[in-house]
């Protein structure tokens, strides 16, 4: 396994209980951890090309406008520039997304965590020295298009961000971490050159299938399993078969 360490977040909210977000002082603990550890931070593409040492990047998926309004202020703090993933066809809508696992928010309380960034503030965060990368265009799973939708979910998004914001896209991270040969060989096909999945298994890493370590709610309600996560040893024991056949096996048990 690589030293460097990808983390993956969504949202970042005082509130939202849901299991994709995590606090703010969560989230301020978390990143600040890895520097006091001497994890050097870099955005997703510079993590992937960087040789061997310590070195972390901080990723967000899907563009909710938590990220500029909670989590940047955050970073800016701590002198950390982080990468996001958005999904093209949501930039700038009225309407809150509404893609499976998410979908159970609308409505509620909550609903405005849903929303996405406009094109201008996404273009703020560039000009700030983020990267932005592709989320596909709607947010399918990937694994599920045929080859046509593929290649336009992958280029038209690609095609999007470069166009709008002047500036070229090479990192995508796959929607729901979905993703196989078939998607790589897309990807690469595509012209992007870094991608970010969320594999059970930590395979050694390929630019186009980087593993990712998803961060979550009861990484924060349980810190022990945010400092299990991002221990190097477990990232090792990761890579291992044995992990993988623990995976399935849990999934069969608990249903996901």
């Amino acid at each position: 396994m690589s030293d460097t360490l990808v983390l993956c977040y969504h949202g970042v909210s005082e509130r939202w209980p849901a299991s994709e977000s995590v606090t703010p002082r969560a989230f301020e603990d978390q990143v600040t951890l890895l520097l006091r550890r001497g994890y050097a931070p870099m955005t997703f593409s510079e993590a992937v090309r960087a040789g061997a040492g310590r070195r972390f990047a901080v990723t967000f998926d899907d563009g909710y406008r938590s990220v500029l309004e909670v989590a940047k202020p955050v970073l800016d703090r701590l002198g950390v520039a982080a990468t996001l993933f958005v999904p093209t066809d949501w930039i700038g809508s009225a309407r809150p997304v509404d893609w499976g696992g998410v979908s159970r928010w609308l409505g509620t309380e909550h609903e405005d965590e849903l929303r996405v960034l406009g094109w201008d503030e996404i273009a703020g965060l560039a000009v700030a020295g983020w990267e932005i990368g592709s989320h596909t265009r709607s947010h399918c799973h990937l694994t599920r298009c045929d080859d046509a939708r593929l290649a336009d979910e992958l280029a038209g998004s690609r095609t999007t961000l470069e166009v709008r914001l002047g500036r070229a896209c090479t990192a995508l991270a796959y929607p729901f971490g979905a993703v196989d040969e078939r998607v790589v060989a897309a990807t690469a096909a595509a012209g992007y050159q870094a991608a970010g999945a969320i594999p059970v298994r930590f395979r050694s890493p390929r630019p186009l299938e980087w593993p990712r370590v998803g961060v979550y709610h009861r990484d924060a309600d349980h810190r022990w399993h945010y400092l299990l996560k991002v221990s190097p040893a477990v990232r090792r024991v990761r890579a291992s078969w044995g992990w993988e056949v623990y995976g399935s096996a849990r999934r069969r048990l608990v249903g996901r």
